[in-house]
């Protein structure tokens, strides 16, 4: 029987699968976790209780929040629901505008963004621009296309059989078009055709055959001609799926009929589609044509100009991009979701996806070596935690990437790329996330309450509870309004640094006894723990039999509670009796070491040895653990 010392002294790989038990000799396995819920990883190696949710607003119920960044001093929160846009700027409601999407829609809209303007797509509606044009002004709009002399140059494509011909009545004025074949619907009316390069105006549909139209530029003559087409965007043939500004120009990425297209305007010309001559600054248009049909869900505007399909992502270059410069090339085939649209996110220089099978995030970066995209899977270890993500979004203040699964929990993924660190852990709250969205440097989130309420929230390093509302009185108070959203519910409280008895918030507000000068309120949520068992390549008899844990050093760092479990079920610690306890606004904190007796013998030597679990709304903060174990070998 041998004794040994065990020193974790960071959790820098996160959370990681069970699945990983069995691989000792990877670095992630002495510096991982099994379980790590509700914390904060940090890149020196320690974890901390994550941050409280600040109460924003009531929401409408289910939709999506999108951030808008007017500069880095007006930034705004943008929350779609069913038919509607909530503006929210800090936590007030701003304005609310009739929006065209319907909820089921608002989940595939894509947008893009530049100075006060918003381009909203979605392949079944006609795409909006919202835009800022004051503190509280707003409005939204149809894009409005670049038109000359009543010519509007928007993209145009031959759609159908090319053998079919249009015969026109006339050059000029008011005529009627007559089809070979059937190719005329009724959302053609109000739509624009070009007949031998030259526009008319559908005025009515007459039938399949033939329209009326009103010629905006004079046709060459009345003989029936193959040389036609219509405008690529239209109730008949579908919006456009995505956009981006790359390289002074508007880059559209698919259409509901055409989902594999690109178009890019004319460069400092941004409404401008029409390719002319193909001279340099002239319009581009290509399809991406491959051994499948690649349905575009994303362009994304990086080092290169990326395009995230369903079943591929490619690499357009060209310095500048031209009609002759431009190319196209796969780089690798993993796909993007088609039942929702999860939003691209560059990440400390790389453009993290979703990838199409819903369990996997990927990393698309530019490899100089081999002049390439690589698509790196960053869930690789802890797949156990992507669940069908539905949505995300990067906070650079944190260094966090935040992916809301159909679970409604949040993935979290602490990312430094120089310092190696990629480690993930799971955000767990009273209720569902179902959207994120990081405005300037706010994290805003859309959270399912229980009795379906739904309310915006924000994260805030001051609070320690969800939902939470935080006041000061000037003196004390014995009764606290404001958690109207938190009717009929029990929420805890923190009350002049002191954990009250939970109270009942009735017509939005609470008693406090004794009164107090500053309350927090809100619902608790519990952080998690668990290492993982000690690695079996470290020590002889590896294979043993059984372990014993015979005390545990606990390093803390400004901590006011630990709830923890070493053999005898779960027991708080009364910190101020050990270390260097400090004074805090909730209460006494400890920085430096707790150790503890542990009891009992391990037969299965895939459980964790010692677990934190603790609801208690009070900072936390561990940088690392040393464990004295007795080995039966």
């Amino acid at each position: 029987m041998s004794r040994q010392r065990f020193l974790k002294t960071n959790f820098t790989a996160g959370e990681i699968s069970r699945r990983l038990l069995g691989r000792a000799d990877l670095r992630a396995y002495d510096n991982g976790a099994l379980k790590l819920r509700n914390v904060l990883i940090h890149p020196t190696g320690g974890i901390s209780r994550r941050p409280g949710l600040a109460f924003c607003a009531v929401a409408r119920g289910a939709g999506r929040l999108v951030a808008f960044e007017f500069n880095t001093d007006q930034t705004y929160l943008l929350a779609f629901h069913d038919r509607m846009i909530d503006v929210i700027q800090g936590d007030s409601l701003i304005t609310s505008l009739t929006a065209p999407w319907t909820l089921a829609q608002v989940e595939q809209i894509t947008w893009t963004q530049s100075a006060d303007t918003l381009l909203i797509c979605h392949p079944d509606v006609a795409p909006r621009k919202l835009t800022r044009t004051g503190a509280s002004a707003w409005s939204l709009n149809d894009w409005a296309w670049f038109t000359e002399n009543d010519v509007v140059r928007q993209p145009y494509y031959r759609f159908g059989d090319t053998a079919v011909t249009l015969q026109p009545s006339g050059t000029s004025g008011a005529i009627s078009i007559t089809a070979s074949s059937p190719v005329f619907q009724t959302g053609h009316d109000g739509a624009r055709m070009r007949i031998g390069g030259k526009q008319v105006l559908v005025t009515g549909v007459v039938s399949p055959t033939q329209i009326n139209a009103t010629v905006k530029e004079t046709l060459a003559g009345t003989t029936a001609t193959t040389v036609w087409d219509e405008a690529a965007f239209s109730p008949v043939r579908g919006w456009p799926v995505s956009a981006a500004f790359h390289q002074d120009r508007l880059v559209i990425g698919g259409s509901r009929d055409l989902p594999n297209r690109l178009w890019l305007s004319r460069s400092a010309d941004l409404w401008n589609f029409d390719p002319g001559t193909g001279l340099d600054d002239h319009a581009i248009e290509f399809g991406i044509l491959s051994d499948q049909v690649n349905a575009i869900r994303a362009v994304v505007s990086a080092r290169h100009l990326l395009v995230f399909t369903s079943g591929a992502e490619w690499m357009v270059t060209g310095d500048p991009l031209t009609p002759t410069s431009i190319q196209l090339n796969r780089q690798t085939r993993i796909g993007s979701p088609t039942d929702r649209t999860v939003p691209p996110r560059d990440v400390d220089g790389a453009t993290v996806f979703i990838a199409r099978n819903g369990l996997e995030v990927r990393e698309f970066v530019y490899t100089d070596t081999e002049a390439a995209y690589q698509a790196n899977d960053l869930a690789v270890l802890a797949r156990h935690l992507v669940n069908a993500p539905r949505d995300q979004d990067y906070d650079q203040t944190r260094r966090l990437l935040l992916v809301v699964m159909a679970d409604g929990t949040l993935g979290a993924l602490t990312f430094y790329r120089v310092e190696e660190v990629k480690a993930w852990t799971r955000f767990e709250t009273d209720g569902r996330f179902t959207s994120v969205a990081v405005a300037g440097d706010t994290v805003y989130v859309l959270v399912e309450r229980s009795n379906n309420r739904w309310t915006i929230e924000r994260f805030d390093d001051a609070l320690t509870l969800d939902a939470a509302l935080a006041g000061t009185h000037a003196t004390a108070a014995s009764t606290w309004s404001g958690l109207d959203h938190l009717n009929g519910r029990t929420v805890t409280v923190v009350a002049d640094g002191e954990i009250r008895t939970p109270a009942l918030v009735t017509l939005g507000a609470i008693p406090i006894t004794p009164a107090a000068l500053a309350v927090q309120a809100g619902l608790p949520f519990t952080h998690t723990i668990e290492p993982l068992p000690p690695n079996p390549l470290t020590y002889p008899g590896g294979d043993g039999s059984s372990l014993r844990l015979v005390d545990v050093t606990f390093r803390l760092d400004d901590t006011a509670a630990l709830r923890v479990d070493v053999g005898r079920g779960l027991q708080d610690l009364p910190l101020h009796q050990f270390g260097a306890a400090v004074a805090g606004a909730a209460g006494p904190r400890i920085s430096g070491d707790r150790r503890l007796k542990a009891f009992g013998w391990r037969r299965d030597l895939t459980l964790p040895l010692w677990r934190i679990e603790q609801d208690q709304p009070l900072p936390f903060t561990l940088l690392s653990v040393s464990m004295d174990i007795r080995i039966n070998d």
